[in-house]
């Protein structure tokens, strides 16, 4: 008998795949519970104008998400940030126009087809601080403590173990680091039947934690100063919600766990690396990544 989790996953990879392809084609992707090519809750309208037009067309097409998280995360000049679930790299490619020349944008998606959109769209806005990494949100193919802010554009709700994902994003922030990620957040009064019958899964819907089931996970992380603040509806009872949390400065690392290994995971391919940067990055080797996390390509 087939594990349900493996196959809700496979679910979710196979619609993101067909949904970089449609933009690959000349389409338009949407996340929504409806497949249309415009949907005001999902999608690039709800970026700023000036914001789409310096961004090559087909990342602004392949966006997904229910917000802007590089508009609430408060990116610095010469910060690492990491996007969760990067898919076409809108998020990446804005993040590393923040954090400017010093800085770093790290992408990881599970999803061959969007790394490979993601890296064409890189090469053609001239990003060079940027790399994609392939892995799954939930072992994240980076070393401990060494990024200063995760973002996620409604992808967190579409894991299978979301306490793996809080306690990996854990795991990577620097002591001091912090999240701001928008995601679908139910209200506390629904059920997990009830959000199912307001939307699939692969659509961000079926699987949204409510507001404090997603305030307990993160707690039990071990993240303080959360706020979890809905911004539009986005079905009856379902929000999209800017979350915002912050590891502690002196905050304890829990011992390394090795992570099993990843699928054709990204080591020395070039379709999701940045091959010109292999060796130039001392925070971030692939010798160091490998001791942490088994296997990645990294800056």
């Amino acid at each position: 008998m087939s594990d349900p989790s493996i196959d809700l996953r496979e679910t979710v990879r196979q619609r993101y795949a067909a949904a970089a392809t449609q933009v690959t084609q000349g389409g338009t992707a949407c996340c929504g519970p409806q497949p249309v090519e415009v949907d005001e809750n999902f999608g690039s309208t709800l970026y700023a104008a000036d914001e789409r037009d310096v961004l090559p067309a087909q990342a602004v097409a392949a966006s997904l998400g229910c917000g802007n998280p590089t508009a609430v995360a408060g990116l610095r000049e010469g910060e690492r940030v990491l996007d969760l679930g990067s898919g076409g790299g809108i998020d990446v490619l804005l993040s590393a126009r923040r954090v400017g020349p010093t800085g770093k944008a790290y992408g990881l998606d599970m999803t061959d087809e969007m790394l490979a959109l993601a890296l064409a769209n890189a090469t053609k806005a001239g990003a060079r601080n940027v790399e994609f990494l392939k892995g799954a949100i939930e072992a994240i193919p980076l070393p401990a403590a060494t990024i200063d802010v995760v973002i996620s554009n409604c992808v967190i709700n579409l894991s299978v173990d979301k306490p793996a994902v809080f306690a990996e994003t854990f795991r990577v922030l620097k002591p001091g680091g912090r999240v701001g990620v928008f995601d679908v957040v139910a209200d506390d009064t629904l059920t997990v039947e009830q959000r199912a019958e307001r939307g699939d899964y692969v659509g961000c819907i079926a699987g949204a934690l409510s507001f404090a089931e997603y305030r307990a996970g993160l707690e039990a992380a071990g993240f303080t100063a959360i706020e979890i603040t809905p911004t539009h509806a986005v079905a009856d009872g379902m929000h999209s919600a800017v979350i915002r949390a912050a590891k502690p400065a002196t905050a304890v690392e829990m011992p390394a766990v090795e992570m099993p290994a990843v699928e054709d995971s990204c080591c020395g391919v070039t379709a999701c690396c940045t091959p010109a940067e292999r060796t130039t990055d001392p925070a971030v080797t692939a010798d160091s990544a490998k001791s942490a996390a088994g296997c990645a390509c990294q800056g």
